[in-house]
């Protein structure tokens, strides 16, 4: 594994950890992890192999990290800023499946790359699966995982906030329309 895959697994470890704190939930905070990991796609990912069950290997993936993605962002917590702007708390469980994905896909290229890759070459040619589908397939995950995190994150934050809006209208209303 390069330098700069354990720099991107470790910088989408720091992005969660930061949020058990509770952080201001801005575009650019959703926009940047995205960029990175469509910098390691275009990088990385030399295409999707599509024969034997290559492809059924590829789509898991990309399918284990939509969901890690989206259990992540449901177990978050948003709540209005003193300024408006969301702030997003993860808990235990979001940081846990965030933790999960970023450090499973850590642990097998490790494992791959430091004596695993035997193993890992023989279970492929027993399956009908070709070496690179493993990268696509753990290239998509990660894909996967920020777009389903961060696109739940900025869907929930948008709806909360214009629930926010609508009370705070009515509360204001000269005529209470709730009565």
């Amino acid at each position: 594994m390069s330098i700069s895959g354990y720099l991107i697994s470790g910088v989408l470890v720091a992005l969660v950890l930061r949020q058990i704190r509770g952080k201001r939930l801005t575009m650019f905070g959703l926009l940047w992890p995205l960029g990175l990991v469509i910098w390691a796609a275009v990088t990385y990912l030399h295409g999707i192999p599509a024969s034997g069950n290559s492809l059924v290997l590829t789509v898991l993936g990309a399918c284990v990290g939509l969901a890690l993605g989206v259990g992540c962002a449901l177990a978050t917590a948003i709540r209005p800023g003193p300024d408006g702007v969301p702030i997003a708390k993860a808990g235990a469980l979001a940081a846990t499946l965030w933790i999960v994905g970023v450090g499973g896909r850590l642990a097998f290229e490790i494992y791959a790359s430091n004596g695993g890759g035997p193993a890992v070459a023989r279970f492929s040619a027993a399956n009908g699966i070709v070496l690179e589908a493993w990268a696509a397939s753990l290239i998509l995950m990660a894909l996967a995982e920020v777009v389903g995190r961060n696109g739940v994150l900025a869907w929930r934050a948008r709806s909360s906030l214009g629930r926010q809006l609508r009370e705070l209208r009515l509360s204001s209303d000269p005529i209470d329309r709730r009565a």
